[in-house]
């Protein structure tokens, strides 16, 4: 994956944010936090890998990784936000219950509320990555997905979104 270039297109969508909607000085990390578990939860939602009550499919999946790269904008920005941006990542072995890994990655977002180190991001990166694996996403369908949200989220806002 590249790294480098994806926080270079976040740092520029986060910059244009701030600028266009006057944020300058404000602290925005418990905003980003729970922007996260929310995008998270919408991603949970489409995959309805929780819903043991129904017998309704999985949402499409287009559809799936459109809220992964959703909840990918909001992990680079936090490492952007803590300047966590010289990370390597390594592969982890894959989980098989989504669900579980689900709360893992929520488990993740409030070790790294609790103490933002480096090392609680990186965790937070590699067992979100995981979750893609477990997709059966690949690195360069991640990467292509991600650029065209954010060029959507750029064109939002031109449009004042």
């Amino acid at each position: 994956m590249n790294l480098a270039k994806l926080f270079q297109l976040q740092e520029n969508l986060d910059k244009r944010i701030v600028d266009g909607h006057k944020l300058y000085g404000e602290c925005l990390l418990s905003k980003k936090v729970l922007a996260l578990q929310v995008e998270l939860a919408e991603l949970a939602n489409e995959t309805r890998c929780f819903k043991f009550w129904s017998n309704r499919k999985p949402s499409d999946k287009e559809t799936i990784l459109e809220e992964y790269v959703d909840c990918l904008h909001f992990i680079l920005t936090l490492g952007l936000e803590k300047g966590f941006t010289d990370i390597e990542l390594e592969d982890k072995e894959l989980e098989f219950d989504l669900t579980a890994q689900f709360l893992n990655l929520y488990i993740d977002i409030n070790d790294f509320v609790v103490c933002s180190s480096k090392d609680h991001y990186i965790t937070l990166f590699e067992d979100f990555l995981t979750l893609g694996k477990m997709f059966g996403f690949t690195i360069e369908e991640i990467e292509e997905f991600y650029c065209m949200k954010n060029n959507l989220n750029h064109k939002r806002q031109d449009e004042g979104y």
